[in-house]
């Protein structure tokens, strides 16, 4: 897998350049995937996280490609993905497009976008044309974008390459999540360019792993419910993840808690006074 550089502009795509925004970690991996996409009227895809050092290598690298910015938008206003957008598109002059982000904590409020696209609408960003595809819920706002001339998907957090994303209520919805994923599925996109890592190309085979896991997660949630009887999340939750490192149990505990959630939803779970059991 080539190493992913933070700050350093790599071609993926004969209009799509990508910068990594330096901030690694267990839940960003290489860090935060921003997208410049265009030849001289450009766009910026997630510009990620509100860093000076960031910031300027992101206009060092718009400036070298002529530094004609047209547009700004986001996938979602998760606080690795959008906030250095108001600060490049005041920069620059440009438009920002996406989806307002809900009053709850984690999210970025200070994007305020001057266009919100719908599902399946057709966007013309600068030299490029790209289709809105709403993709809730690991963010309510959540949407993934087709630049169907390079056959390329951009799915921000939906879909990231190397490991599965948290689902986190309440703006996380398992049920809304998995329908997602389907609806991404059925798009067929040759490559994926995820927020996350590094572009997948054996998708079809990829998004089915992913469902697969998602589903036996599920399975393997309510196996554990039903032979414990009565629990709370934090006794269920090591039995549910034991093959999760310790470290991340805390962030998997969102997730086991969407899970519940949808099996309460499918008529599978119950919750009452804090314990949850299978029914």
């Amino acid at each position: 897998m080539p190493q992913l550089l933070p700050g350093k502009p790599e071609f993926i795509a004969a209009t799509v350049q990508r910068i990594v925004a330096p901030n690694s970690g267990p839940m960003t991996g290489p860090g935060t995937n921003c997208y410049l996409l265009g030849k001289k009227r450009l766009a910026l895809l997630d510009p990620g996280p509100d860093l000076p050092v960031h910031i300027e290598a992101l206009i060092r690298v718009i400036e070298a490609n002529g530094g004609e910015l047209i547009d700004v938008l986001v996938t979602h206003t998760h606080r690795d993905h959008s906030p250095a957008a108001a600060v490049i598109a005041e920069h620059f002059g440009a438009r920002l497009t996406g989806r307002m982000p809900p009053s709850l904590p984690h999210q970025d409020q200070t994007f305020r976008p001057d266009h919100q696209p719908t599902d399946g609408e057709w966007l013309a960003l600068g030299d490029v044309r790209l289709q809105a595809v709403y993709t809730p819920r690991h963010a309510s706002n959540h949407v993934c974008y087709w630049l169907e001339s390079e056959g390329l998907l951009f799915t921000g957090d939906h879909v990231m390459q190397g490991s599965t994303v948290v689902i986190p209520p309440p703006d996380g919805d398992m049920s809304a999540y998995i329908a997602s994923l389907k609806k991404v599925m059925a798009l067929h996109p040759p490559q994926i360019a995820p927020g996350h890592g590094s572009v997948i190309e054996d998708t079809e085979k990829y998004l089915e792993r992913l469902l697969r896991h998602r589903l036996q997660r599920e399975a393997r949630v309510y196996d554990r419910l039903h032979s414990l009887g009565q629990v709370t999340i934090a006794e269920l939750l090591p039995h549910a993840y034991a093959d999760v490192p310790e470290n991340l149990l805390p962030v998997a505990e969102y997730s086991l808690l969407a899970h519940l959630l949808k099996l309460a939803a499918d008529g599978r779970a119950l919750l009452k006074d804090d314990r949850w059991e299978a029914l």
